[in-house]
């Protein structure tokens, strides 16, 4: 690996010193149009500009269009004036001589002249409906995060409240919630899943589904969501996608150090384009090479249709999907303790999802209209063979299917200074599962064995008002929401989950202002709970009455705009938990359990569960500061959930304390280089219970010890942090593009520990038993403890050919 990095960096010196005889001259193009944000009318004669380089510029013609030729390769954004509307800088586009980039500019009417407060226009987003816990990240601050290679999930850890897993998985924690408590939006579209070898009722995985190269931002909401969004308790993330080329198809191939991918844009018609890719991994021959247990493959496809009808009406359509297949290294001849242990355990897997979603926009002289109708599926598979020999019976067999239809209405207008929005949407739910699984529980072995069909049908209600006075110096908002489901009578009455909300920004100057929300949000238990039942048969979460979850949220914050360039946020922030599944086998809240491979949820509960995350964050972003890109968050949070004794114990979340540095900046010559450093608070952790692991009837129902919940996170991990850099090398030719980057994670090569218990094995590799002669139900194995570490130096070699 060692080689393998010198060759590169090597080839990169030796590359840029022949660039200069390759490169041609500067010939990026943009083509855009800009328009009324709420009516979609052209704005003529409007002013663009380079933002930093105001001296190259464009003007709209009678459509809107305009457009930029000539310009350096590489990352740009445009402001734009016009008489009447609020200033606007876009997003981060990528230039360069392969293709033409295209952007869509909406522009926000100014409801007043504004004679007391002058707000300039900035890059950081604000939003009427969410002042405060909103970040924006461009796809220039995607595409080169240092460490998170190009994946959504580890890139948005970067910002503040967002915790990372140090199992290295993708887990989505914010503000001290679970990874099932996040929502995901693309282009509109809800997307159950966004990660390879997904934690089923959760959100985690180890790999992303998207594709970076299409997200052209994303806004991660960690609170204050609007009404329109809902289904979560700790954070909305929405991704918004690119648009085709409108005039030509460009193609582009890209090689990674665990998979291969290739994507294609470009026009189906002069009204309508496709942006599309595939991918593939071939982690299998890696790991298998290096020796590990497991041999994960997957694959994925996303594509985008977009269709302008007319001026008052445009059409969407998008597409993503995944297949993942996970098999047991058995072909490994002397596995070393730590493979056998992982051999004895782990599943093999198979998994495939989908998502198919269209979105219809219709603008009217106010506002717009926007249907969207999308069905999300994902199928689930999961068994092990007793010593992993197929030829004898299966410890664990496990098929499961999830299937939503979703129908979503929203409709923007504005009265004056005045914003509304409101809307309604349905569900059609669906879910199987067919699972049979030996367990140890009451002192005994059972075998778990049930199949459930479940339907489900829920339907939201919601509406959102948003207004300034002061000569814009206050801006309130307050929505409504109501969600209900017909699983059971809890559920049905939709008073029972109204959820009202309240935003307030208020400027004390053009550059300081104070921000609030309170909120309360509902959340659906996810169908491994609500369709779980037991060994009679019967929904017994049905029965005993499982409610909606609910999170009351208080923010409060004050933000400084120094400068174009810079912004600085203080929050403080509380969630109060209530209804939280509650597990009835463990005698805890299920709020720690939602990262971990395979399944979360399926299991007996009630709504008793209650909780509370609190704390405070610091978040600094400057875009330049000395020439380099700078995000600086630091997050000091509390997460804990009442015990069946009513006392607070901390949750697997109570990291405490979060601090993440980030740094990039442009070189000349097309050189980019980067660095993250982040730290993460010891995580607590359950010790084993070590009287039930040794019992050999309860360790061979699992393979795996037994945690003692009586003592549950009663230990804490030892703090984490890790350092990536990354160096990014483009060379922009005449027709073709060729970008390379070096991405090293974990630099140091931190090590983090993670216990583990495992049974002593007998020169013969057979488990040594305590007491042979005694009945097997009371036979004991002599159980220890692995020096179990967790982390490694990641490089990662990148190849992108564009065409």
């Amino acid at each position: 690996m060692q080689t393998m990095r010198k060759i590169f960096i090597i080839g990169l010196l030796l590359a840029s010193m022949l660039a200069p005889g390759l490169t041609t001259a500067q010939s990026g193009v943009i083509k855009g149009r800009v328009f009324d944000a709420e009516t979609n009318e052209p704005l003529p004669f409007t002013n663009i500009v380079v933002w930093d380089n105001p001296t190259i510029g464009s003007t709209s013609d009678l459509e809107g269009n305009f457009s930029f030729t000539g310009l350096k390769p590489g990352y740009i954004r445009l402001k734009a004036t016009s008489i009447g509307y609020e200033d606007i800088i876009t997003e981060a586009i990528l230039v360069t001589n392969a293709r033409t980039s295209t952007v869509q500019i909406a522009m926000k009417p100014r409801s007043v002249d504004l004679e007391m407060v002058v707000v300039e226009a900035t890059p950081f987003r604000r939003l009427e409906e969410s002042p405060v816990s909103l970040r924006t990240l461009g796809i220039d601050e995607i595409d080169k995060n240092p460490g998170a290679n190009r994946d959504i999930s580890k890139v948005i850890q970067s910002l503040p409240g967002v915790a990372q897993s140090v199992s290295f998985r993708n887990d989505v924690i914010v503000r001290g919630g679970g990874p099932n408590e996040n929502s995901f939006v693309l282009d509109g579209v809800e997307i159950p899943y966004i990660n390879h070898f997904s934690t089923q009722g959760a959100s985690g995985g180890p790999v992303g589904i998207l594709n970076v190269d299409f997200i052209r931002e994303i806004d991660l909401y960690s609170g204050a969501f609007p009404a329109s969004r809902g289904n979560a308790l700790s954070s909305v993330l929405v991704m918004n996608q690119v648009d085709g080329n409108p005039d030509k198809f460009n193609f582009r191939t890209t090689l990674g150090a665990t998979d291969l991918a290739f994507s294609a844009e470009g026009p189906l018609s002069d009204r309508s384009s496709l942006i599309f890719s595939v991918r593939r991994s071939y982690l299998q021959f890696l790991f298998n090479l290096i020796g590990l247990p497991f041999l994960p493959t997957y694959n994925d496809m996303q594509f985008k249709y977009k269709l302008k009808i007319d001026q008052k009406n445009e059409l969407s359509v998008i597409g993503l999907a995944a297949y993942d297949v996970n098999e047991l290294n058995l072909g490994i001849t002397e596995p070393t303790e730590e493979q056998q242990y992982i051999l004895d355990y782990l599943p093999a897997n198979e998994q495939w999802s989908y998502t198919l979603g269209t979105v219809y926009k219709h603008f009217r002289n106010n506002g717009f209209d926007t249907w969207v109708i999308s069905r999300s599926y994902l199928n689930n598979v999961a068994y092990k063979y007793i010593d992993n020999d197929d030829r004898l019976a299966r410890t664990f067999d496990y098929a499961s299917s999830e299937a939503e239809n979703k129908l979503r209405f929203e409709r923007l207008q504005r009265i004056g200074n005045t914003k509304i929005t409101y809307g309604a949407g349905a569900v059609l739910g669906q879910y199987g599962n067919d699972t049979r699984r030996s367990q140890f529980a009451f002192g005994e072995l059972q075998t778990l064995d049930y199949s459930t069909r479940l339907e489900l049908f829920a339907y939201h209600l919601q509406g959102q008002l948003s207004q300034s006075w002061l000569d814009e110096r206050l801006t309130v908002s307050a929505g409504l929401r109501t969600d209900a489901s017909n699983y059971d009578e809890a559920m049905s009455n939709p008073l029972q989950q109204l959820s009202p909300r309240a935003s307030a920004s208020y400027a004390l100057t053009e550059k300081l202002f104070l921000n609030a929300n309170l909120g309360r949000y509902y959340q659906r238990p996810p169908y491994t709970t609500l369709g779980y039942r037991d060994a009679s048969g019967a929904l017994v979460n049905r029965e005993a009455g499982v409610k909606y979850i609910l999170a009351d949220h208080f923010v409060a914050g004050v933000e400084l705009m120094p400068d174009k360039n810079s912004r600085l946020t203080l929050e403080g922030f509380y969630k109060d938990y209530a209804q939280y599944p509650f597990s009835l086998s463990d005698s805890l809240a299920i709020a720690s359990k939602g990262a971990d491979f395979g399944t979360f949820g399926d299991e007996a509960v009630d709504s008793r569960g209650e909780g509370r995350a609190f704390g405070a964050e610091l978040y600094y972003r400057n875009r330049d500061l000395a020439g380099f890109n700078v995000i600086l968050s630091y997050t000091l949070v509390r997460s804990e959930f009442k015990d069946i004794s009513g006392s607070y114990v901390p949750t697997a979340w109570d990291n405490r304390h979060l601090l993440n540095f980030t740094l990039t900046r442009s070189l000349k010559g097309n050189w980019d280089i980067g660095a993250k450093w982040r730290l993460v608070g010891g995580s607590p952790y359950t010790p084993y219970d070590e009287e039930r692991s040794a019992s050999r009837l309860a360790w061979d129902a699992r393979g795996m010890g037994y945690l003692d919940y009586s003592r549950f996170n009663s230990l804490r991990l030892g703090t984490f942090h890790q350092l990536d850099i990354r160096v990014d090398k483009q060379f922009y030719f005449d027709r073709w593009s060729l970008m390379l980057y070096l991405d090293i994670q974990n630099l140091y090569n931190f090590q983090a520990e993670q216990p583990a218990v495992l049974y002593n094995r007998d020169e013969n590799g057979l488990p040594v038993v305590l007491n042979p002669g005694a009945p097997l139900e009371e036979q004991r194995y002599q159980l220890r403890y692995l020096e179990n570490t967790s982390g490694t130096v990641l490089p990662t070699l990148g190849v992108m050919i564009e065409f």
